[in-house]
Formats: structure tokens, C-alpha cells, sequence
């Protein structure tokens, strides 16, 4: 009940904070962090070391796409603070939903912006990019000129709640 209020609370935060200014700050995310692992110590440690873990998937799996400049700082280290609530093997399932969620998203702005077409076109140069290794395709950052973006710390708060009932909604 603690850690799903804290949870909830943490999301909640970052979903203002992203809507309102496009940023998480880093004291909410590093005291969303702490809180996991001190609701996950008092457990025991076992259930520590299972948080910090789960961080660092959670950092782990962020981490290409903070690099190719496709999430933000704020995003990564709030998906570290959701795997300390989730564990390695919970975060998973929940980045996976988060991942979902996000697509969901970016369909709807595209759409909102009647940029259907362009955005399929460029996803595809994109995933071209990848396959070849940054040799041909487009590499869209979230400062190129035209970049569409939409707020991700929706998606983080929407995919891992929804991950987080669903899977029992305790540590």
C-alpha cells in the first residue's frame, strides 16, 4: 500500500513536471529512487538488492535511446526509480507496457498533426539507421528542427501503473 502510494505519487510528479516544462527534475526522480530502496530495505535485503537491480535494468534499457538523443535525462532516471519499485523481472513487463503506451502516443500527436504519413516514413528511416549502423536513414534527436515529441514521462506513469496493478501492486 506504501510503495504503491509512493509509486503513484512519483509518477504523478513527473507527469506534471514533464507537461508542464518538459523536464523531470533529478531531485524527484533521486528521491523516488531512495524511497524504493528504503520500502524495499525494510523488507530485507534480498528485496535491496532485487531494487537495485531492477534500477539497473531500468537504467540499462533507457540508456540507448538517451544516447541516440530519443529520451530525455528525466526519463531515464525515472525509469531507474520504477525498476527500484519493480524489481528486474516486474520492469521488464512494465517497459514493455511503457514502450506500448509511448507508440500509442506518438500515433495520437502524429495524427493531431496530420503527419501520418511523414512520421511512418521517417520511423522507417530510422529503424534503416539502426540496422545499418548509422551509415543511411534519418537520425532524429529531440533538438532536431522538425522533431515531433510528446511528453514520455506520460507513457513511464500510464505503462508502469498500469504494469503495476496488473502484477499485484507490491514490492
Amino acid at each position: 500500500m506504501i510503495a504503491t502510494a509512493a509509486l503513484t505519487a512519483l509518477l504523478c510528479l513527473s507527469v506534471w513536471f514533464d507537461v508542464r516544462s518538459r523536464r523531470i527534475p533529478n531531485l524527484l526522480t533521486v528521491a523516488g529512487l531512495g524511497a524504493a530502496l528504503v520500502l524495499r530495505g525494510l523488507l530485507g535485503v534480498s528485496a535491496l538488492v532485487e531494487g537495485v537491480e531492477g534500477a539497473g535494468v531500468g537504467l540499462a534499457l533507457a540508456l540507448v535511446p538517451f544516447a541516440l538523443g530519443m529520451l530525455g535525462g528525466g526519463d531515464v532516471k525515472l525509469l531507474a526509480a520504477v525498476g527500484g519499485f519493480m524489481g528486474p523481472s516486474r520492469f521488464l513487463g512494465a517497459f514493455l507496457a511503457i514502450a506500448l503506451v509511448g507508440g500509442v502516443l506518438a500515433l495520437v500527436e502524429a495524427l493531431r498533426h496530420r503527419a501520418g504519413r511523414k512520421t511512418m516514413s521517417r520511423s522507417l528511416a530510422v529503424v534503416k539507421n539502426l540496422a545499418l549502423f548509422g551509415r543511411v536513414g534519418y537520425r532524429p534527436t529531440l533538438e532536431s528542427e522538425d522533431a515531433m515529441t510528446v511528453p514520455y514521462g506520460i507513457a513511464i506513469a500510464v505503462g508502469s501503473l498500469g504494469w503495476w496493478v496488473a502484477s499485484g501492486g507490491a514490492l
